[in-house]
């Protein structure tokens, strides 16, 4: 219970019920605060205990400086925790081995239990295996539970023997979009012994897309899955007071542009103004023209330009999108008396105190794609074909691309302009030769393929998969309902999808389906290939599926730089599929787009998308439908007695969910042959204290990479390759190559996961030129192999191994495995110019030392080849209690030539330090439970 040092304990009344507060006013602020520290504010009043969370950060927090917020480690305890089923397995599969080690150490394995709600939705298993079929969703659906048998047995086990924990079953929807949709409160409640308390919904995901919920008003955000579970067993989250940057919005979207223009936009401007660990905070007047779905889409997207949330404060829009949902009116009205009480309701024309500015007017975006491997690198629409045909040709893109058309163009259809809305201006003739950049020609290779009985070709730039998937878009009604109206207007003009497209429709909710059938747009879609492939994340996860086999064959056969489309939001290399070398980020409605075009080298606002059924050809302005349009579908066809149909018994499952054979018991019962889930050895040998700290001698480089790298070439993802470690060790099992399925479904198993570390088909290790892959080399004799067997190769000499790498290493999605399968590789630490925040932190959390170079160094400018003898000293010998060392010495050694220089321990805060003395922050939450 709080200590209430300043008295900020009441009660606010809504509609004869009373709650118990905790009033913002009640403390002094130096400063108008932001929003997302306000919702800080409440949560360290609240909890404040005079030992975990204690006055002086709470004095702290209210004197927070924008510019300058110091190195203040406060205790963040979120509300509750969010799961999807990748990261959310090897979760309970570690709860489930900490309750094995308490039973072992003597303790009370009833202790490993979740002590706050934590929610799973499981949202990532399924793949769009068949496609273009009226049986594809069943198909799928049947196949993903099939392959996932025992993982959703474990989970199944887990409702029922953890409390608080819930489980949203397979073929409903993607976490985010569930959570928004019906998880989020915005304002939370729980029974205390003096009554109901009011509060800030707040919340850690196991997937960094978490701030989507921002857009709610929501504070939260991604963690890896070992942060996650301190969090399900109590542990505050330690973090240093952030830098808040203000994003003030005015104006309005032009026509003929989405959310997905706009979300582009802005992770382009963010990623260039630095937002890596900060908090985002829109404000302004333009906040009241961004409608919730397309908030949440920005929030969505943060961790494509770093931060570490994205959030929009509470106003009327909020609540409307509240009514929507059919969320319970008591529930409503407490979220805008709660919010206009403590000063948290948005107010357009007062500015908090930011630590620094952006502003953006709405007016000025224009339609876009993002590609062909970042999210960030933003190409406006008008450009794309050229832009794309600049990359085929291996030159750079033109400067005049990051704007749009050189200025200098005698072009009719200017960047700036929308898709086509106004026919008078748009050229009805064929389109005239781009004139930015230099002219070239791009490579050409085309293969003939027989599809449906007729020859076609197939060529670089040809899109080979196109896909609306993904929390980022689907949850959005504005573009779904854009795209729908798309295809009805592409069909009844005559156009067909190219046939050596492959096409699918994931989304995110039941209710999307519902407003399509209700609307009429399911058939049409249908017709184009855009059928139901199931409920989830497929192509943004990897679980695109196998392409069409004629289409596979070429591309293979000829090394053809095959494309993606998606509406989701991310776009690494070798993450969507691995015959597409390039994948570009778009609207729903440009996903079908391109699928009607085939080919991303289409000027598609110029060119013709077909021939009509009339014969003439049908250009993109014909079939775009109006802003006034995609409104009149969802004012019509969008009720909230879909969402509360709906999600009326979210928790129940189908047949094949509910007729699951699951034990009872408070430990579970682990089969020796399971090749999904299996006891993992983070504890082996644990004892009830930890051991010293040593320096790390005699090491060598395992890996050494350049910038830029994320844990999607780190962490195993996507599908399974025969002749690869991982493939190896099934089939040794017994599992033939059909059943592989993905990594994704086998992170239960660590003895899959070690081997696919590092083992993405993109990765570059710089240790071994010449070579895409999981290569190294095993030094110092340089024989090449595999990264798994060069590291069991030095486990068996007892050679400890390191890390090199360059800036902004760990970037992309929050994913415990990167740090796990780091650890088991043998790696004890990371030496990197820079760290992304969630990768650092989940390193430690595994007992993996991060380190940086020195300001204005790096491993190029030291001229270290990865071939050196390394040692770290300067770790070992502290009192436990002391401050952790900021700095170690590094040296290293390539046959006599010696360099030294100090090297940063990027532990920032006290807590991280007593993680990573405990060997990883599970070992830690352990022993406080063992001793409480």
């Amino acid at each position: 219970m709080s200590g209430n040092s300043f008295g900020a304990r009441s009660t606010l009344t809504v509609a004869d019920q009373t709650y118990g507060i905790y009033r913002l006013d009640a403390i002094e602020t130096d400063v108008q605060l932001p929003y997302s520290m306000k919702v800080l504010l409440e949560n360290l009043l609240r909890n404040e205990d005079g030992r975990l969370v204690t006055p002086g950060q709470v004095s702290a927090l209210a004197s927070w400086s924008p510019r300058n917020p110091g190195h203040t480690e406060i205790q963040f305890t979120p509300a509750r925790v969010l799961m999807q089923d990748f990261t959310g397995v090897p979760c309970v599969v570690d709860l489930v081995a900490m309750r094995d080690a308490m039973t072992a150490l003597g303790g009370d394995p009833r202790t490993i239990n979740p002590l706050i709600p934590t929610e799973l939705v499981i949202d990532h298993s399924v793949i769009a295996d068949v496609f273009g079929r009226p049986d594809a969703y069943r198909v799928n659906a049947d196949l993903e539970f099939s392959r996932n048998r025992e993982r959703y047995q474990l989970l199944r086990w887990a409702q029922h023997a953890f409390d608080d924990f819930l489980v949203v079953p397979p073929d409903t929807g993607i976490c985010h979009q569930v959570n928004l949709e019906y998880l989020a409160r915005v304002v939370f409640t729980r029974d205390t012994p003096d009554g109901p308390l009011a509060y800030p919904d707040t919340l850690v995901g196991t997937d960094s897309h978490t701030p989507m919920i921002n857009g709610l008003g929501v504070l939260g955000w991604g963690v890896g899955g070992i942060e996650a579970e301190a969090a399900m067993l109590g542990q505050p989250m330690s973090m240093l007071l952030p830098q808040v940057l203000g994003l003030k919005l005015t104006g309005a979207l032009p026509e003929g542009t989405t959310a997905t223009d706009l979300v582009l936009t802005i992770a382009e401007l963010l990623r260039k103004t630095g937002v890596v660990g900060k908090f985002v905070e829109f404000y302004g007047p333009g906040v009241a023209n961004v409608p919730l779905a397309n908030r949440a889409t920005l929030g969505n997207m943060s961790p494509e330009y770093g931060s570490t949330c994205a959030i929009f404060p509470i106003d009327d829009e909020t609540l409307h999108y509240l009514r929507l949902t059919g969320r319970p009116e008591q529930q409503i009205r407490l979220v805008e008396a709660y919010a206009k009480e403590q000063g948290m309701w948005h107010d357009p024309d007062q500015e908090p105190a930011y630590s620094h500015t952006v502003e953006l007017d709405l007016a000025t975006v224009e339609p876009s794609i993002a590609g062909p491997k970042r999210p960030q690198d933003r190409i406006p629409l008008a450009s794309a074909s050229h832009a794309v045909g600049s990359l085929l040709a291996g030159q750079p893109l033109p400067t005049a691309l990051e704007a749009g058309l050189d200025e200098a163009s005698d072009e009719s259809f200017p960047a700036s302009d929308p898709i086509a809305i106004d026919h008078d201006r748009a050229s009805d003739g064929p389109a005239a030769p781009c004139r930015c950049g230099k002219s070239h020609e791009w490579p050409s290779d085309p293969v003939e393929v027989v599809l449906d009985g007729e020859v076609h070709s197939v060529d670089h730039g040809h899109v080979v998969i196109a896909a609306i998937t993904s929390c980022t878009n689907t949850s959005n009604p504005s573009v779904m309902i854009g795209a729908g109206l798309l295809a009805k207007k592409a069909v009844q003009a005559g156009l067909t999808r190219k046939p050596w497209v492959k096409t699918s429709l994931a989304p995110g909710s039941r209710v999307v389906t519902d407003y399509y059938e209700r609307a009429g747009l399911t058939p049409y879609l249908e017709r184009l290939g855009f059928g139901l492939v199931g409920y989830g994340c497929t192509t943004c996860i990897g679980n695109s599926g196998p392409l069409i086999p004629q289409v596979s064959d070429a591309v293979t056969g000829h090394d053809l730089t095959a494309c993606a489309v998606l509406s989701g939001n991310r776009n690494f290399e070798g993450r969507i599929h691995a015959e597409c070398k390039m994948n570009f980020l778009t609207s729903p409605p440009l996903v079908i787009t391109y699928a009607l075009a085939g080919t991303m080298l289409a000027d598609v606002r110029r060119d013709p998308l077909g021939t009509g059924s009339d014969g003439q050809p049908v250009y993109l302005r014909d079939i775009w439908p109006s802003t006034e349009e995609v409104k009149a579908v969802i004012d019509e066809c969008l009720q909230s007695q879909m969402f509360t149909d709906g999600y009326s018994n979210v928790f129940a499952g189908d047949d094949n969910w509910r007729g699951l054979d699951v034990a009872s018991g408070e430990i579970f019962e682990w089969h020796e042959d399971s090749t999904y889930v299996r006891q993992p050895p983070y504890f082996d040998g644990m004892q009830p204290e930890p051991q010293p700290i040593s320096d790390i001698t005699g090491a060598r480089v395992l890996v050494m990479l350049g910038d830029s790298v994320t844990t999607d070439h780190i962490s195993p993802a996507g599908t399974i390759r025969r002749d690869s470690p991982a493939g190896i060790y099934l089939r040794e099992h017994g599992v033939e190559p059909p059943d592989f399925n993905s990594y994704g479904s086998r992170r239960g198993n660590h003895e899959v996961m070690i081997r696919g570390t590092f083992a993405n088909i993109r990765l570059r290790n710089l240790l071994a030129p010449g070579t895409e892959g999981g290569v190294t080399r095993h030094l110092p004799r340089g024989e090449e192999m595999s990264i798994f067997d060069a590291a069991n190769a030095y486990a068996a000499e007892g050679t400890a191994l390191i890390i090199l790498a360059g800036a902004e290493y760990g970037s992309g999605s929050s994913r415990d495995w990167a740090a796990k399968g780091t650890l088991l590789l043998g790696v004890k630490a990371v030496l990197a110019t820079s760290f992304e925040r969630i990768h650092r932190s989940n390193l430690i959390g595994m007992g993996v030392l991060p380190l940086q170079f020195p300001p204005g160094r790096t491993r190029e400018s030291l001229g270290l080849t990865g071939e050196e003898e390394y040692s770290i000293t300067g770790l070992e010998g502290g009192d436990p209690g002391a401050d952790f060392p900021t700095e170690v010495t590094v040296r290293a050694d390539h046959h006599g030539q010696v360099q030294e220089f100090p090297a940063t321990v990027r532990i920032d805060t006290p807590a991280e330090a007593g993680y990573f003395r405990h060997g990883g922050i599970l070992q830690y939450v352990l022993r406080q439970l063992l001793v409480t």
